[in-house]
C-alpha cells in the first residue's frame, strides 16, 4: 500500500511539477513578455520570504484537500530554482532566430512550444522529472502534516513507522538478553532491507536520464 501510495504521489506530482516548470520557464524567457521582470520578481520573491509552515497549512486546510492526494503534489507544485534553471535553458538553447523562422511560416505559440521546442528540450525535461521525483519519492514531512489514515501513507512513512515499532520492542526486552540480541539481528537485517527498497526504483531510474543530468546541471554554469 505504501509502494502504491508513493508511486501515485510522485507520478502525479512530478507531471505536475515538470507541467508547471517548463511552462513557466519557457514563457518568462521570451524576451516579449509584457511585463516580465515584474513577473520574475514576484517569483524570485517567493525564494527568499515565504509564509511558513503555520500559515501553509492553514491555506490547504482552508482548501479542503487536507487527508486527500492533492495535499501530497498542490503545495509543492512548482520549485522557483528549477523553473530559473529551466529558464535559463530556453535563454541558452533556442535561438530568436528559430522563433522568427517559425512565425514567418505561420506557426503560433503554442505550436512552436509543443512541436519545437519540447522535442530541444529533452536534457532539461529529463533534469526536472529526476529532482522531482526524486524529493517526491522521498518525502515524508508533508504526510506528517497533511495525512491522517495510515491507508495514505507514502513508503517512507510506512518504514519509518515500521524501524520506530522495531526500536519500541527493543526497549521493553531489555530483560531478555539473548532475545535482545536477536532482536537486534534482526532490526539490522530490516533496516538495511528497507534502505533497498526504498532505494532500488530510483537507482534504476538513474541510468537511463545520467547523460541528461550532467548536461542539465551544467546548464548556466559556462558561458562564451
Amino acid at each position: 500500500m505504501g509502494y502504491r501510495n508513493t508511486i501515485i504521489y510522485t507520478t502525479l506530482g512530478t507531471f505536475i511539477n515538470v507541467f508547471l516548470t517548463i511552462t513557466s520557464g519557457y514563457v518568462l524567457s521570451r524576451k516579449d513578455l509584457i511585463g516580465r521582470n515584474v513577473i520574475l520578481f514576484f517569483f524570485t520573491f517567493t525564494m527568499f520570504f515565504s509564509g511558513g509552515m503555520i500559515p501553509t497549512y492553514m491555506l490547504v486546510k482552508s482548501l479542503g484537500i487536507t487527508n486527500t492526494v492533492w495535499a501530497m503534489v498542490l503545495p509543492n507544485a512548482m520549485s522557483v530554482w528549477n523553473m530559473m534553471i529551466a529558464k535559463t535553458f530556453f535563454s541558452t538553447s533556442i535561438p530568436d532566430e528559430l522563433l522568427e523562422a517559425a512565425f514567418l511560416d505561420g506557426c503560433g505559440n503554442l505550436r512552436f512550444f509543443s512541436l519545437i521546442v519540447l522535442p530541444l528540450s529533452k536534457a532539461i525535461i529529463a533534469v526536472m522529472v529526476l529532482f522531482y521525483a526524486v524529493a517526491h519519492w522521498n518525502s515524508f514531512f508533508n504526510t506528517l502534516i497533511y495525512l491522517e489514515s495510515q491507508t495514505k501513507y507514502p513508503l517512507q512513512l510506512v518504514l519509518r513507522n515500521i524501524l520506530l515499532v522495531n526500536q519500541m520492542n527493543d526497549a521493553s526486552m531489555l530483560d531478555d538478553i539473548s532475545a535482545v540480541i536477536e532482536r537486534q539481528k534482526l532490526a539490522e537485517l530490516l533496516k538495511y532491507g528497507i534502505i533497498i527498497v526504498s532505494s532500488v526504483p530510483i537507482l534504476i531510474l538513474y541510468p537511463f536520464i545520467q547523460k541528461y543530468f550532467v548536461r542539465g546541471v551544467m546548464i548556466g554554469s559556462i558561458k562564451g
